[in-house]
């Protein structure tokens, strides 16, 4: 109280000027309603002159010139009057807020009552100043209470409760930026008021009151610029849902352009498409902008859509085309840049339309660019729109298997192919383990048929499951028919494997899809081994006594199906209401891929749906029925053999770089290697804990000995030199050579950053350096590969 009593006149000059300047900046508020706003102005200008007349009062109190004479008085005056009219303003306030936000149908009564109350406060204040009714002063000009002064403080209590009343009545009315203030507009006052009577000489009452003048325009100003946060935001996410409304909109637009297109050629059903989302990825893998892959989908999706302007004819023709009528295919990159060139708001569409047929080595069309001339909107397109070709089917040929395609890329780098995209490629078909990127007559869960009619045994057949280490659950239901129903009116598995996942029967397709059967297991349990190593069945009775098969395949029955493999064993387990059957099946080689085609005979597949687990089953799920299959006959040197089953699913203990470092071993491809790339691999990686994907595990370079390369880090920058000798001998030879087996050399040279690897196999060099752009404490090498076993592995400097 004495730091109150002692400061108070430089508090309220302070205070004062504050409220002086919060009255301007609420008049030059513009984001609140006029009513309040001036409501606003008020209460901070009239808080401002209070403060500066209850200054005056004590600055001139006592002074007995004429001058100190009118000045208390009239400032005295004010001092009352004032605040009266600062509860008069912010009743005011009270109403338009309730009015407005708080949605009041009628303004209180009580906010009436408030208002003719303060009216009569303000005729006793008159009164007063004739008759001395609430206070007076003494000869020495000396401001004094009278008996009745309580009356002056009872008039605003009671306004200030009322009001207190009603915005606790409709507290969930308001915001709690809102309300916080008011209820302490009305507390604070209404406490200092009991204060006020028993302080004389301090102007607690004034000062709390301007103070929370203060705290209101501050709590208005919070809400206020929350209120226009928000409407911002939802006016930014108007324009975002407004946008994404346009973006749908064209992308519909381009998709129904894209299926007009496709819809012409009876074989390229979902072409563009495709074409477009493997664009896509490619993009994304070669670091360009989400806006940079966005555009590149959708010109992949149009690339195609000159092919308005040639005949049906044309391309419905079954078999190959003629000289002229290829010619009028050539034509429509053209038509479809003429088409698109006038959507200037896109110019990447006509780019990727009229480029996509130029080939890296300038033998394309229809402009023959070379090498980076061509877009790369275009080149990327390029290698997007082989692949999708090559593995869709056409009128003159069946898709070609996706191993043969990657094969095929790769001949094509630096003729057709842009290196860097053909590489983009490459790597989404090495990592496309289930073959999903291709094209299906339909999307159903019968790979490709929806339900399957089955006559004689085999004659209809479903696409190939692939089988994984996760578990796939398949559900269908088969009923016999009635007019060649027997105990063989069933659904029979088929085993298998080939390059295409499909089934074949002519020996020529065989031959020529590498197809090896496993076996068949019939859903009742009997099983054909074809050139499985062996095939062992349990059956489990759910239900005593013998069912009728008969009668309930003319019924109709229901089958769940869970496949799983893993290495070398297969297992199936086939239920009905009756009885479980559980298949184990050893197979012939551990590296080939294995599939389930569902066939039958006199019978009608329907309902399948088909689930794959998201996780791998448990190991050692399946009981073995026959010794692993191992390659690993040979003898073993400085650190542990590797047998590597698969793309990389095994890799040598890893070998710390050295300068002048040899690493000598023997590699051998399985006997089911048939691609270039079964073969080693050599990864230099950095990890905490030396393991091959490890705790910060960086790869800075894959190098395969067939001269591919994979730069898996952006830490570190990679060139490669790779050159044929006269011991080359084409690939069919090097891949024989593989397979027999052959002692390789690797020699590693380090100098800081720079780490150099040089190899020589079967006519192959490949130099490989690597600069890293950061230190690591250690750099590591480590063997790998795809279907090979590498043996007597020995490190030497």
């Amino acid at each position: 109280m004495e730091f109150l009593r002692h400061n108070q006149l430089s508090l309220m000059l302070f205070f004062s000027g504050s409220c002086s300047i919060l009255a301007v900046l609420s008049f030059l508020t513009k984001s609140m309603p006029k009513k309040r706003r001036m409501c606003l102005v008020a209460i901070q200008a009239g808080a401002a002159l209070l403060l500066m007349m209850d200054r005056y009062a004590y600055i001139y109190r006592g002074n007995v010139s004429q001058f100190g004479w009118w000045a208390v008085r009239v400032s005295n005056f004010l001092v009352f009057f004032l605040s009266l009219f600062l509860i008069y303003f912010f009743n005011l306030y009270l109403i338009d807020l309730y009015m407005r936000e708080g949605k009041l149908p009628k303004v209180p009564k009580r906010l009436y009552a408030v208002g003719i109350f303060l009216a009569l406060g303000a005729v006793l204040l008159v009164v007063n100043q004739f008759t001395g009714l609430y206070y007076a002063f003494d000869e020495c000009n000396r401001y004094y209470r009278n008996k009745w002064f309580p009356v002056c403080y009872i008039i605003p209590y009671i306004c200030l409760l009322m009001q207190f009343s009603v915005i606790v009545q409709y507290h969930n009315r308001l915001r709690p930026l809102v309300r916080i203030p008011l209820i302490l507009f009305d507390l604070g006052p209404i406490l200092s008021i009991v204060v006020q009577f028993f302080a004389y000489g301090i102007s607690l009452q004034n000062l709390t009151i301007v103070g929370l003048v203060i705290l209101l325009y501050i709590f208005v100003i919070v809400d206020m610029n929350k209120t226009v946060e928000h409407a911002n935001n939802i006016k930014i996410e108007m324009l975002k849902q407004e946008q994404h409304k346009m973006h749908t909109l064209f992308e519909q637009t381009a998709e129904a352009l894209a299926t007009a297109i496709d819809a012409k050629d009876k074989y390229t059903h979902g072409h563009s498409a495709r074409v477009a989302e493997y664009s896509k990825q490619i993009a994304a893998m070669a670091g360009k902008s989400e806006q940079e892959c966005d555009e590149i989908y959708f010109a992949g999706l149009l690339h195609d859509i000159g092919k308005i302007g040639v005949p049906r004819k044309i391309i419905n023709k079954e078999g190959r085309l003629t000289e002229e009528e290829f010619s009028e295919i050539k034509k429509h990159p053209v038509i479809g840049n003429q088409i698109l060139s006038s959507i200037g708001e896109s110019p990447y569409l006509s780019i990727g339309a009229h480029y996509h047929h130029e080939r890296y080595d300038g033998r394309g069309y229809p402009e023959g660019l070379k090498g980076t001339d061509i877009p790369d909107i275009a080149r990327i397109i390029a290698v997007a729109d082989a692949y999708d070709a090559m593995t869709s089917k056409r009128s003159y040929r069946d898709p070609i298997p996706q191993q043969k395609v990657r094969e095929e890329i790769v001949k094509g780098i630096d003729s057709q192919f842009d290196p860097f995209y053909a590489k983009m490629m490459l790597h989404l078909i090495d990592v496309d383990t289930e073959y999903k990127m291709k094209e299906y007559q339909e999307v159903r869960e019968l790979a490709g048929k929806n339900e399957l009619n089955c006559t004689k045994y085999r004659q209809e057949k479903s696409e190939g499951i692939l089988l994984t280490d996760s578990i796939t659950r398949i559900h269908m239901r088969s009923k016999a028919n009635e007019k060649f129903i027997c105990e063989d009116s069933i659904p029979t598995l088929i085993l298998f494997d080939s390059l295409d996942a499909r089934v074949h029967e002519t020996e020529f397709k065989r031959k020529d899809l590498l197809y090896l059967e496993y076996a068949t297991i019939r859903l009742d349990g009997k099983t054909e081994c074809v050139t499985a190593r062996k095939v062992e069945s349990k059956v489990t009775k759910k239900l005593a006594g013998e069912a009728d098969w008969v009668q309930e395949y003319k019924n109709g029955i229901d089958w769940d199906i869970e496949t799983v493999r893993q290495k070398d064993h297969v297992m199936i387990t086939v239920s009905n209401k009756f009885q479980t059957v559980q298949t184990v099946i050893a197979l012939q080689y551990i590296a080939c891929y294995s599939y389930i085609s569902i066939t039958g005979e006199n019978c009608f597949i329907s309902n399948v749906q088909v689930h794959n687990d998201s996780v791998p089953a448990k190991e050692n799920l399946i009981p073995r029925i026959a010794e692993e299959i191992s390659y690993l006959n040979g003898p073993e040197g400085d650190i542990p053999n590797v047998q590597v089953n698969g793309w990389r699913t095994a890799a040598s203990e890893a070998i710390t770089v050295k300068d002048g470092m040899d690493i000598t071993f023997h590699s051998q491809s399985f006997v089911t290697a048939r691609l270039i790339w079964h073969c080693p691999f050599i990864s230099l990686f950095y990890s905490d804990d030396k393991k091959m994907n490890g705790k910060n595990f960086r790869e800075f370079v894959l190098v395969r000995f067939d001269g591919e390369t994979w730069d898996s880090d952006a830490n570190a920058e990679n060139t490669l030199v790779i050159s044929k000798n006269n011991d080359f001998e084409g690939w069919d030879a090097w891949k024989d050579a593989n397979r027999k087996g052959i002692d390789c050399k690797v020699s590693l040279r380090r100098n800081g950053k720079k780490i150099t690897l040089v190899t020589e196999n079967s006519g192959i060099f490949i130099k490989s350096v690597t600069v890293l752009k950061e230190d690591f404490p250690e750099v590591y090498v480590s063997l790998t590969g795809d279907q090979c076993a590498l043996t007597n592995i020995r490190i030497s400097k």
